[in-house]
């Protein structure tokens, strides 16, 4: 059955009973907007869209898939801000021959992803259109933190990532050249891991300086190097590139470095903290703060890298 054999108001409610609510929602779907427990006082939201085509292919990724990535590079942002996420609002664009189980599906995935931190989905819209599209907002709690925001980084500072880096780009790599088993890789850009615990637990670190990487380490550390009016030096020695990248490089006559450096989409966080500060295993140190502006790596540029929407 398709979903324009079933109809838009039998299919949202068909979704709302697939999603259960969190203690913190205190009026779900089904009213005109949802109701949110704020207990900080403040909330942190953020917001993304996702095209098919653009951001996926139903040809590659399940919709459980594309669920769980449409949570989680939302609700990565949050962690970014060093805040627990609540809550998401899903606006979703249908054409009408898509199969109402693809959207079970989809769904499935976003409330499995949103599971892993305590959210709920709690409201959204449906709406037809040429190809599917997602537009995620999501909602999260500082638990009475200061934000961590991109402009606090300062010189002698130094600059840590956690989460993985490279594996979602190369497994796109092997997506674009015909590759169709799944795998680590393959896995990896069909559903990201972000360390969401570790957003919040660097804001209590004394972290200065935070963001998710979803457009590759460099596009986004030259964000962090703008906003906070440095320059951030990283030494590429410091990358542990993994076996399998290795391996996935040497197929596809590739850099596996590149991958790691300007490859997006597995949300992983970078963040600066105070020089000295005992980090756990979980976070790898690959640089410095200093005086100046933009990145550099191994004391020169880089090159372009990085994701831009309207880049040619």
């Amino acid at each position: 059955m398709t979903v324009g054999d079933f109809g838009e108001f039998s299919l949202v409610t068909r979704i709302a009973r697939r999603l259960p609510q969190g203690d913190g929602v205190l009026l779900g779907p089904g009213d005109d907007a949802a109701l949110v427990s704020a207990p900080d006082g403040r909330v942190v939201v953020s917001t993304d869209l996702l095209l098919e085509g653009r951001h996926f292919r139903r040809d590659w990724s399940s919709g459980q898939d594309i669920g769980r990535k449409a949570a989680a590079q939302n609700l990565a942002d949050i962690a970014a801000m060093g805040a627990r996420p609540t809550a998401l609002l899903v606006g979703l664009g249908l054409p009408p021959d898509t199969s109402v189980a693809w959207v079970d599906q989809l769904f499935d995935g976003l409330r499995e992803e949103c599971a892993l931190v305590g959210a709920s989905v709690v409201g959204g819209d449906i709406s037809r259109s040429e190809a599917v599209m997602l537009g995620v907002t999501a909602l999260g709690d500082l638990r009475d933190r200061a934000p961590v925001t991109r402009a606090g980084a300062r010189p002698s500072d130094v600059v840590a990532v956690t989460g993985r880096l490279g594996h979602a780009a190369a497994g796109l790599a092997l997506l674009t050249a015909g590759a169709r088993d799944s795998g680590p890789l393959v896995d990896a850009h069909r559903r990201p891991r972000p360390p969401y615990a570790m957003g919040p637990r660097a804001a209590d670190l004394g972290a200065t300086a935070m963001l998710d990487v979803s457009d590759g380490l460099l596009q986004d550390l030259g964000h962090v190097a703008e906003s906070s009016g440095v320059r951030i030096e990283l030494d590429s020695a410091a990358f542990a590139v993994p076996r399998e990248l290795r391996q996935a490089a040497a197929e596809l006559g590739a850099d596996p470095l590149t991958w790691v450096l300007t490859g997006g989409d597995d949300h992983a966080l970078a963040a600066a903290f105070p020089a000295g500060i005992g980090l756990s295993g979980q976070w790898q140190v690959i640089g410095t703060v200093t005086e100046g502006r933009g990145v550099l790596v191994d004391g020169r540029e880089y090159g372009r890298g990085g994701w831009d929407h309207f880049a040619v």
